[in-house]
Formats: structure tokens, C-alpha cells, sequence
């Protein structure tokens, strides 16, 4: 798994390619919570190369969304492939997490 972070429009974006099973959950954990740990509040997971993610994932993605829960902070997903997005629906997530179609649909709701 890959994992570039770009700061922008006041919002951090990590763009997020391969898998994100077991193994890797905890990469992608290590990159977040760095980006929160530096005070940047306003995160979007881009999954535009993300074609599979485990139940760690979604343990991760969980635990994210639960830190950024004060007022001005901001959290979500954006280009989810139809397998991921799938998997987000069954866990229930499509109802908890903001989902956007793309990177500036999701910076332009900010």
C-alpha cells in the first residue's frame, strides 16, 4: 500500500493506493493519526486506487472519524471503487461516513 498526503484548500488529503487488509490497516492509521498529531483536523481519504478493504480498515476508518468529531473538524472518503463502496454499505458505514465522488466535490463541501 501507498500512501501520499497532500495539503490543501485547508484540508489534508491522503490519497490512499492497494490494498487495505490487516497488514496494511496499521500503516494507514500511522499516516492519519501523524496528520492529526500536527493539528490538521480536516481529512480526506481518497480510495481512488483502493480495491479492497478488510474489517481493520474499517476499524481504522472508525477510529479517524471518531477523533475528528469537534466542532470545525472535518472527515471523509471520496472516490470509492463499486467493491469498496459495496463492502462501506454493508458495514453500515455509507450512513455514518461523508462519501464523495470525487476529491474537489468533497474540498468544495469544506
Amino acid at each position: 500500500m501507498d500512501i501520499r498526503t497532500v495539503h490543501r484548500e485547508g484540508g489534508t488529503v491522503l490519497s490512499v493506493n492497494g490494498r487495505i487488509d490487516t497488514t496494511a490497516a496499521p500503516e494507514l492509521d500511522h499516516a492519519i493519526l501523524q496528520e492529526i498529531d500536527q493539528g490538521n483536523r480536516k481529512i480526506l481519504l481518497d480510495f481512488s486506487g483502493v480495491p479492497y478493504i478488510s474489517s481493520g480498515g474499517l476499524r481504522v476508518i472508525l477510529a479517524t472519524a471518531k477523533k475528528l468529531k469537534n466542532p470545525g473538524d472535518k472527515f471523509g472518503l471520496c472516490s470509492l471503487s463499486p467493491e469498496v463502496f459495496k463492502i462501506m454499505k454493508l458495514a453500515g458505514f455509507t450512513s455514518i461516513f461523508s462519501i464523495y465522488p470525487d476529491e474537489g466535490e468533497a474540498l468544495a463541501r469544506w
